[in-house]
């Protein structure tokens, strides 16, 4: 099948410009492309990472340690809050409290309300389009 965003009429506009207003709203989009590339792990989408020096210099050099980013040390306090809050949404099975108090907590000190609620519909819509191209076995992605 094609991307299911393709085939049913006028469903990719929206969703891009869902997007578009996330990326307003004011969180860094360094922070919200590390969410991206880490909620995309969870849910074994792949992503081919740039190799050659131009397109790496382009994109963030971190890229390849998002899936150890706790014991990397290259990542601020707001993307770390981010991070663990994109993980918590995303292993929502088996978990009695799936997105504990303490990883809200931490993400709510640092990111505004509107930045919050905005990190947390990035999270559901890069699940959605993770959901949509793992079942639909899509292609691998170039990063960008």
């Amino acid at each position: 099948m094609n991307n299911p965003s393709l085939v049913v009429p006028d469903a990719l506009q929206p969703l891009l410009d869902l997007s578009k207003i996330i990326g307003k709203v004011g969180v860094p989009q360094q922070t919200l492309d590390l969410v991206r590339l880490r909620v995309s792990q969870l849910n074994g989408r792949i992503y081919t990472l740039p190799r050659d020096a131009e397109s790496a210099a382009a994109a963030d050099e971190r890229l390849p340690m998002v899936e150890d980013w706790r014991n990397a040390s290259c990542f601020d306090d707001a993307e770390r809050a981010a991070l663990a809050l994109a993980e918590a949404a995303t292993q929502l099975v088996g978990a009695d409290d799936p997105v504990p108090d303490e990883v809200w907590d931490a993400a709510a000190r640092i990111f505004s309300e509107p930045e919050l609620a905005a990190l947390v519909i990035h999270i559901g819509l890069v699940n959605l389009w993770n959901r949509v191209n793992v079942s639909t076995r899509q292609v691998p992605a170039d990063w960008r």
